[in-house]
Formats: C-alpha cells, structure tokens, sequence
C-alpha cells in the first residue's frame, strides 16, 4: 500500500456528526465559518420533524427533508441504517434492509455516492461487516476513542480520535497542531449536535474550530475525503 497525502499535507481534520437533527444547522453555520468539513450520518426512514427523542431538557427533532440537500452543500452525507436501528442481534436480513435501503434513498435524496456508515448505539454483530461491504461502504466508524491520529488500516473499524466533550480534547488539539511529523496524522472527532444544547455550550465548540481553523499545514476534509485517499 502507498500511503497519500492530502493535497501534499501531512495532517488533516475531520468531523463525524449523527442523527439529522435541527441542531445540525447552527453546527454547519459553524463548520462553514471555520471552514471546516464533515459528514452527517442518517436515518432516512425517520428524517421527518415529528420524531422526536428527548435529552435532559430538551426535546429534539430530526428535520424535515425538505431544505437539507441546501443546507448539507460542501459537507458529506453517510448512512446510520434507516430506522437508527441497534443492529446487534437482528437477523441478516433485517441488517441488510437497514443498510441498503438507507442508502439508497440517501443516494436519491442527495444525488452522491454513499460510501461511509456509522453504527447506531455503537451496536453490532460481526455480520455487519460483511453485510456493509455487499452494501458497498468502504468506511465505517465504530465505537470508542482512541486519543491520537496515527492512520487506520482497516477502514470497516475505524475509530475517532475524541469525542468534542472529552475531557482531554483541547490537550490533543494542542498536541496534533505542534506535531512535526513525517507520517501522515489525522485528527477525527465525533458527536451529535443537539449536545451542544443539552450542555449549553455552544461556545466552547466554537473554541475547539478556532484552535482549529486555518492553518496552512492541515488539510480540512470529510470523512471520505480524509479516509479513502489514504491508500492505494
């Protein structure tokens, strides 16, 4: 495998964000602004304002399909199974119905090509895997942090550098944007935007894009963008 860099930068960030939900739009003003880049992993066959979940004290909606081809321009769309289904202990053919189903109305809905996924609950059996690939993803994120940005081989497990409340995420912000590095190193943090309104703490994910933003060694990308360009 011959390893590529982005764009002839050693160092890139990413952003993984669930669920489709109202929260999304303050969080896309924000990423725009920074000039940030993420994917945002959905549910299809529950995108409507009527479902609703609740979280401490605030209830929060998924959107209304309506304006969100507009309002997901220059970001990145991924499946997260059609009905945001815990997947660990369906039959395979419920699994696979939740996959491709979901893709392929996402492809419809956005007219570009699906190609990463992201477990609900961060659930799964083994079968998922195989079931993803006839699926055609070529990424998929799967639960827990890692706390560093060394490259993945295995991109079906690839696992997220932080989540944005980890305590120990502005410390490895600091440490990734002082790396002098010869290998290519990646920064992927994760999350849901309706949290920040849960936490009300808005600002302090604005803190984390300015710590991030503009710098001319790193390459800002979706998750495909930084994943699949990494081998050859």
């Amino acid at each position: 495998m011959v390893i590529i860099m982005w764009n002839g930068k050693k160092k890139a960030v990413t952003f993984s964000y669930d669920d489709g939900v109202e929260q999304d739009r303050r969080l896309i003003a924000l990423f725009n602004k920074y000039g940030m880049k993420a994917t945002f992993n959905q549910n299809s066959g529950i995108q409507t304002r009527a479902d609703t979940f609740t979280q401490g004290n605030i209830v929060i909606h998924r959107m209304n399909q309506k304006d969100m081809r507009e309002l997901y321009k220059g970001h990145e769309i991924a499946s997260h199974t059609l009905t945001h289904a815990n997947l660990k202990g369906l039959d395979e053919e419920t699994v696979y119905n939740e996959i491709s189903t979901d893709i392929r109305n996402l492809e419809a809905f956005y007219e570009q090509k699906i190609a990463g996924f992201v477990f609900p609950f961060g659930t799964y059996d083994e079968s998922a895997f195989r079931i993803l690939k006839e699926c055609g993803i070529q990424y998929a994120r799967t639960p827990g942090e890692t706390h560093g940005f060394a490259l993945q081989s295995d991109l079906l497990r690839f696992k997220p550098s932080f989540h944005h409340a980890d305590a120990d995420i502005m410390s490895g912000i600091d440490r990734f944007l002082n790396m002098d590095t010869e290998e290519p190193q990646l920064l992927y943090i994760w999350g849901h935007s309706y949290e920040f309104d849960v936490d009300d703490n808005w600002e302090y994910m604005e803190s984390i894009l300015k710590k991030l933003a503009f710098h001319d060694d790193i390459f800002y990308g979706t998750n495909s963008q930084v994943l699949l360009q990494l081998f050859k």
